[in-house]
């Protein structure tokens, strides 16, 4: 019979291991489900991914924890062998891991410890070319860092940094940089300069810019082209398409070189507790662009990016429509974004639709745009069903609330007042599948400081920004609030202090209006 003190020590030995255990994610059902039943709308039920108690660590596989070595083929084998067990935790302890593109696949949760940095080797001849979409149009771009098709239950949680390397890859703009910053990006990067002081990382990526007509997507018909302007093909850093139950926790997102992260015609997505970032001045940098996904939920992150930050897509003009697939069923919570071109936004890539989006408990601290909605002709699809509450911002250098359906590609701020009035002066085609359209949203509990302009509504003239209530919302700003083509308007309990001018304009073009004091 064994002694009752060493039956004690046998339990807190036992208790000391269960309570050292690793925590290989914080994430539980019942953190999901309390979003989801708040959601001002029928939110079905987004599952948190689980997976079988084995463990892989990719030091046993032969990783190089320095970074002096590619660590790729020990990672990847370590997830590949995972999966084909039948899943569990592939586990990144503390070290520098420099690896190329990884792909993640089905029953895998990859786990990163504390001080572990994953960087994304800028070596072209590692990334291969794909068919993609980009900016909502299907072309082809580099393989993404992190990337799954097709692929159900993953995760990648823990306390780790993934980094893509993106200075490598993304023009960058002198007028963007200290005159010191510069001269070092040159002097480490090399590249090419254009007369416009636009860096490129070669003459390639020049050559390939000359072949966008819109935005960041080349018109190649020649396939041999692709191989030659390799170097602008720049990836999103999180690239997931078609895949069911996925989790994101805990981890650091940073320096893209294009996208952070991507999901596209995903299902059940869970972003929780992550820290997204890029450059301020990052070309395309945005935080996440979540497309054509359906149950979503983005709870308690952090968000410092270089253009827009939370971002809802579904893709772009014909090929959107002709795909079909809307964002729908997304909660976003208790986020703060630092910077960016809007904190939330809708668009301008919308063909495909958006409805049924909850955003609650959000704060935006300079970011270009506070809300931002954004289409044009062209677009059509619909954006309906919004739900936005008690949302803090301050310091906006332009709109706390922004609507612009003749949005011309440009930043906010960026566009002169010529290029807009030649936009909103252009005669008004007849309604078709072409036209955009935005409805049902309500926003309210709204508090906003130091605004440029408070509020800015400019639909079209052949399709109405229609029914939006904006309700208790409060606004310091040096402009008021404008109203353009907007048809059913409530502003209940809405206080603007604006420094110059009146603090509400009605144009004749806005209809059905009521205004609650």
């Amino acid at each position: 019979m064994k002694h009752p003190f060493s039956l004690l020590l046998l339990a807190a030995a036992v208790l000391g291991a269960c309570s050292s255990a690793p925590q290989y994610q914080t994430t539980k059902q019942r953190d999901i489900d309390a979003l989801t039943k708040a959601a001002s709308f029928e939110m079905p039920k987004v599952k948190v991914p689980s997976f079988p108690d084995r463990t892989y660590n990719v030091l046993d596989y032969g990783a190089d924890p320095t970074g002096a070595v590619l660590a790729t083929e020990a990672i990847q084998k370590a997830i590949d062998e995972c999966t084909e067990a039948g899943g569990g935790t592939v586990v990144i302890p503390a070290g520098i891991y420099t690896t190329a593109p990884l792909t993640l696949k089905s029953n895998v949760r990859l786990y990163t410890e504390k001080n572990s940095f994953i960087i994304f080797s800028h070596d072209l001849d590692l990334y291969d070319i794909y068919d993609e979409w980009f900016e909502g149009i299907p072309t082809k771009r580099c393989t993404s860092p992190l990337n799954a098709r097709g692929a159900e239950n993953i995760a990648i949680t823990g306390h780790g940094t993934f980094n893509g390397n993106g200075d490598w890859w993304r023009p960058l703009k002198k007028s963007k940089m200290a005159p010191g910053q510069w001269k070092k990006h040159l002097q480490e990067k090399g590249g090419v300069v254009t007369e416009k002081d636009i860096w490129y990382p070669d003459s390639a990526s020049i050559l390939a810019q000359s072949y966008c007509v819109d935005q960041n997507v080349p018109v190649i018909t020649d396939d041999s082209l692709w191989q030659v302007v390799k170097s602008f093909l720049r990836p999103v850093m999180l690239h997931f398409v078609d895949c069911k139950g996925i989790l994101l926790e805990g981890v650091t997102f940073e320096n893209s070189p294009a996208w952070n992260l991507h999901p596209m015609c995903c299902e059940n997505l869970i972003l929780r507790d992550l820290n997204v970032r890029n450059p301020w001045y990052s070309q395309n940098g945005d935080g996440v662009d979540v497309e054509s996904c359906k149950n979503v939920v983005i709870s308690h992150c952090s968000f410092d990016v270089g253009d827009d930050a939370i971002c809802m897509k579904s893709g772009k003009d014909k090929p959107g429509r002709d795909r079909g697939i809307p964002t729908e069923n997304v909660v976003v919570d208790d986020c703060v974004v630092y910077h960016g071109h809007g904190g939330f936004v809708c668009g301008s890539e919308m063909s495909g639709g958006i409805k049924n989006v909850q955003v609650s408990n959000n704060l935006y601290i300079g970011t270009d745009v506070g809300l931002r909605f954004k289409s044009t002709r062209g677009r059509g699809g619909v954006v309906e069903n919004i739900y936005i509450r008690d949302v803090n911002m301050a310091n906006i250098p332009n709109e706390g609330l922004l609507f612009d359906l003749f949005y011309g590609g440009k930043g906010a701020g960026e566009e002169t007042e010529e290029e807009l009035a030649a936009r909103m002066n252009a005669e008004a085609p007849e309604v078709s599948e072409e036209t955009p359209a935005f409805k049902n949203i309500v926003i309210e509990n709204v508090t906003g400081k130091n605004i440029k302009r408070a509020i800015y509504f400019n639909g079209l003239p052949e399709m109405k920004i229609q029914n939006v209530t904006l309700r208790n919302i409060t606004m310091s700003a040096t402009e008021g609030a404008l109203f353009r083509q907007t048809n059913g308007l409530v502003i209940d309990n809405v206080n603007i202090q604006a420094q110059k001018g009146e603090a509400f304009s009605l144009a004749p073009t806005v209809e059905n209006v009521t205004i609650n004091k």
